[in-house]
């Protein structure tokens, strides 16, 4: 979504709608809001449904106070005034109250954002304001604190969490990444013991920032790849949906040729990202005018090594990144299913992705087209995209199975002579 292009109250709406839609917020709770450069604030309404908003329902603020629209604006009005006081840089709010994050603010603590760096990178450094009754001065006054304070994502004693950036899209990408962390550690902690990442190794993943590749200018797009964009944004919206991905973290690519693939871009909502936005890359260059993600260079790693790998997803699922925070073993032996798609899951160790890509490519085989990096994310090879698209979602209910058995009992996994028939039975899952 383009801030530029979309009026403040569609844009509302459509971040309304996913918050509603992710379960991060009920029916009457949360609010968000825009600050336009002449001083109009466009924000949610008071008291009406937030799942069936229409930009019909947002209130527009006039800088003289007068208010437009037919609702009265969200009783948090004053606060998200003043936190527009205490930055002038910040041009959206988003607020609400998932239920992850409300548990911390519940605990008065924070979530810990280096268990992941890319969450880190993503979310800022974290304030805490102190308890205030909903919609008051006081309380605005001491979110705005924290915000003045340098923060930009503040958990709200008893309450909830506000998050503001430059403009809607990145505050929302900011806010479920944080409910994310939230999430991540209760998960991490149901099954072992999660451990941050120190300075040192965060400073060595802000070393691997977008490589600087030359740029070429396509000639044409074959029908081939048309299609392969097209079900490339398909997928990366679908993953969302599934929370496979968040709307900040996550790639995906596809093989073209021996000498080129696609892969998606860096810095755009996953879930919004459209044909055009796809970067195709071409003997080592990337498309003009476009920024590929981040793990470009792993991905090529592994096309150059496997001739016979067709597309490749670098995720953060929610319940494969407890085993990767823990140091907890996962495995695959849980049900036939997930055995025979996964094999053997790989363990490699933090850096390695930006690091030593080629070393990570080489981890992959028949056997093992998996792999969990530490602190980092998971790497699902495939023979096509649905291919790789179906191998995550299985590595990721496989997870999640995992973790929910941690609070029955003991986990029992298929034994040596189960698992020998089912090598007997089904061929290594290449493709």
């Amino acid at each position: 979504m383009n801030p530029e292009l979309v009026h403040p109250a569609r844009q509302i709406v459509t971040i309304m709608d996913r918050i509603y839609a992710q379960g991060m917020t009920t029916t009457s709770g949360g609010n968000l809001s825009i600050r336009e450069e002449n001083g109009d604030l466009w924000i949610t309404p008071r008291g009406t449904d937030k799942g069936s908003l229409t930009p019909k329902d947002i209130v527009q603020v006039r800088p003289d106070g007068r208010v437009v629209g037919r609702h009265a604006p969200s009783v948090e009005l004053p606060c998200h005034q003043l936190i527009y006081g205490a930055r002038p840089d910040l041009r959206a709010i988003v607020h609400a109250h998932p239920p992850a994050l409300v548990a911390f603010s519940l605990a008065r603590k924070r979530p810990d954002t280096a268990l992941l760096p890319v969450a880190r990178l993503t979310c800022g450094e974290i304030g805490m304001a102190e308890y205030g009754l909903p919609g008051s001065t006081d309380l605005g006054e001491k979110i705005a604190r924290a915000f003045a304070g340098g923060s930009s994502t503040v958990i709200l004693e008893n309450h909830g969490t506000m998050v503001g950036a430059e403009d809607l899209s990145r505050a929302f990408m900011a806010f479920e990444t944080f409910d994310f962390c939230a999430r991540l550690e209760i998960d991490a902690d149901r099954i072992g013991t999660p451990t941050a990442l120190d300075p040192d190794r965060l400073r060595l993943w802000d070393r691997g920032q977008p490589p600087d590749l030359d740029e070429f200018r396509p000639r044409g797009y074959a029908s081939h790849e048309r299609e392969a964009r097209r079900e490339m944004c398909d997928l990366l919206r679908r993953a969302c949906d599934q929370d496979l991905f968040t709307s900040a973290h996550g790639s995906l690519s596809h093989r073209l040729d021996e000498r080129s693939f696609i892969i998606s871009p860096e810095g755009i909502d996953r879930r919004s990202t459209q044909p055009g936005d796809i970067v195709r890359i071409e003997d080592g260059r990337r498309e003009a005018g476009k920024t590929p993600s981040r793990t470009v260079l792993l991905h090529r790693c592994i096309y150059d090594r496997h001739p016979h790998v067709g597309s490749i997803i670098v995720a953060h699922p929610l319940s494969l990144m407890a085993f990767a925070v823990t140091g907890e073993r996962f495995d695959s032996r849980t049900i036939p299913e997930s055995y025979i798609i996964l094999r053997d899951v790989v363990r490699l160790p933090f850096g390695c992705t930006f690091l030593e890509p080629e070393k990570a490519a080489a981890a992959f085989t028949r056997e093992a087209p998996v792999a969990l990096v530490d602190h980092d994310c998971a790497i699902v090879t495939g023979g096509s995209l649905i291919n790789c698209f179906d191998r995550l979602e299985v590595a990721e209910y496989s997870a999640r199975a995992l973790v929910a058995c941690r609070s029955i009992g003991d986990v029992v996994r298929i034994d040596e002579k189960q698992v020998a028939a089912i090598d007997a039975a089904f061929e290594p899952p290449w493709t």
